[in-house]
C-alpha cells in the first residue's frame, strides 16, 4: 500500500500539493486576508492575491468565501462578533447599578484588542467603512448595534433604579462607547496618541462615572 502523500486539488499550479486539514483551511485565508488588507486596503486587495498569500488556488478561497467582502465579514465574525456576543451575554444578566458592568464590558474589549490581529480588524473596518459604505453597514449589523442597543438597556436600568443620574440612554451610550472609536481613529489612522487603550480607559471610565453619579439628594 502506497504512503505517498495525497494530492491536493485545491493548491495553485506549481505549488506544494500536500493535502492539508480542510478545516484548517477558512483560517489560513482569513490569515491571508488580513495581512493583506492591513498592509494594502480592503480596496487595493483581490481575492486572487489572497489565494496566492494563503498558498491556495482562487477556486479553494471562493468554496469558503464568495466574495472579497465575505472575507472581511468572516473576519469580523471570528476576532469581533465573539467578544460582542459574550458582552451581550454578561448584560442580559446583570441588574443594579450600570457602572462596574461598564467596567467589565469596556476592560473585556481592551483586553481583546490587545492582541495585534483582533485590533487589526476594527481598524481596517474604520479605513474603508467611509468609502465602502457596504462595509460599515455589516460592522454595524454584525457588532454595533448588538452593542448600542444592549447598553441602552443597561444605562435605562440604571436610571429607573437610581443607581446613575437620570441621563438620556439614547444619548449616554455615545459618551460610553464612543471614546474607544476615538482612540482608534487618532491611534490607529492617524499616529496620534501610543497609551495603551486599557490606560485610555482607565481615564475615560473614571470621568464618566463622576459624570453618572447620582445627584445629591435623589
Amino acid at each position: 500500500m502506497s504512503s505517498d502523500p495525497i494530492p491536493d486539488p485545491t493548491r495553485p499550479a506549481g505549488g506544494p500539493r500536500f493535502r492539508r486539514r480542510a478545516e484548517a483551511r477558512p483560517d489560513e485565508v482569513l490569515d491571508a486576508a488580513l495581512d493583506l488588507f492591513t498592509r494594502q486596503g480592503f480596496a487595493g486587495t483581490t481575492v486572487e492575491q489572497v489565494a496566492r498569500h494563503a498558498g491556495l488556488s482562487k477556486a479553494a478561497v471562493y468554496l469558503y468565501f464568495p466574495s472579497k467582502q465575505a472575507l472581511l465579514t468572516g473576519l469580523v465574525r471570528r476576532a469581533i462578533v465573539p467578544v460582542a456576543d459574550e458582552a451581550l451575554t454578561r448584560i442580559a444578566a446583570y441588574r443594579g447599578d450600570p457602572r462596574p458592568m461598564l467596567r467589565q464590558l469596556l476592560t473585556l474589549v481592551a483586553e481583546r484588542l490587545a492582541d495585534p490581529k483582533a485590533l487589526a480588524v476594527p481598524v481596517v473596518v474604520l479605513r474603508e467603512a467611509v468609502s465602502v459604505p457596504e462595509i460599515a453597514a455589516m460592522y454595524r449589523e454584525e457588532v454595533v448595534q448588538k452593542m448600542v442597543t444592549a447598553v441602552v438597556r443597561l444605562l435605562r436600568q440604571g436610571v429607573e433604579g437610581g443607581h446613575i443620574r437620570p441621563v438620556d440612554p439614547e444619548l449616554a451610550v455615545q459618551s460610553v462607547m464612543g471614546p474607544v472609536f476615538f482612540h482608534l481613529v487618532l491611534n490607529q489612522v492617524f499616529g496620534i496618541g501610543r497609551a495603551p487603550l486599557a490606560d485610555l480607559l482607565e481615564t475615560h471610565l473614571t470621568i464618566l462615572f463622576a459624570g453618572l453619579e447620582p445627584e445629591a439628594g435623589r
